[in-house]
């Protein structure tokens, strides 16, 4: 832990804070939520995302033993706690992403490096650099087919999936939490832009925006 240099994001003093999408519903607006919006989009910003990279065995038990959470079991996998609040996404072979609500990851990053002790791993806190915007709707499904290159498909698509894949001429983590919500993990610098282009795609279903 002593060559281990960790960063508090979340300073105890006030100061002013805007989410990645503040500006965006500023100047590209947020279209109110209707009786007959059939998309619904809502931004979760400022929570506590960690990259973890290491061994599937090491990390896994840390976890279990800090967070009560397990490691997805297949590829794509995606894991909720009871709560639903904390969850860790498969990304590749040996990384995984952890959003928890903010504020909580600079404990969670000290108390997971104390139980992985001399464990080969990485553990980075990305926070700043991404934001959540989720999906919701009877047509969420059909804005998503819009831009997206994977299939989207319910039956190749199941809750509880999550891929890295291609939005319109950008990326983004795209995960199914339940049957009806769909969750976009974004960079802060191509925010605005997705969020434009869900707009546009939306139009048609009288997307409306949770102010």
């Amino acid at each position: 832990m002593s060559d281990i240099r960790q960063f508090q994001t979340h300073p105890e003093v006030e100061i002013a804070t805007e989410s990645p999408l503040a500006y965006s519903r500023q100047r590209s607006g947020a279209p109110a939520i209707t009786v007959s919006s059939q998309v619904m989009l809502r931004e979760r910003p400022f929570q506590g995302h960690l990259t973890l990279r290491g061994g599937a065995i090491v990390l896994d038990e840390a976890l279990r033993h800090v967070l009560g959470l397990s490691l997805p079991s297949q590829p794509h996998g995606l894991n909720h706690d009871d709560s639903g609040e904390r969850s860790v996404q498969w990304l590749a072979p040996d990384e995984w992403l952890l959003i928890v609500p903010g504020g909580e990851e600079f404990s969670l990053e000290t108390r997971l490096r104390d139980a992985l002790g001399d464990a080969h791993v990485s553990i980075v806190d990305v926070s700043g650099g991404q934001t959540v915007i989720d999906i919701e709707g009877e047509m969420a499904h059909a804005v998503l087919m819009k831009f997206t290159h994977y299939d989207v498909d319910p039956t190749v698509f199941p809750v509880g999936k999550g891929v890295t894949t291609g939005f319109a001429k950008t990326s983004a983590i795209l995960r199914r939490s339940s049957a009806s919500r769909w969750e976009l993990v974004v960079r802060r610098s191509f925010a605005d832009y997705l969020y434009r282009w869900l707009l546009d795609a939306g139009e048609e279903y009288g997307i409306g925006v949770e102010r």
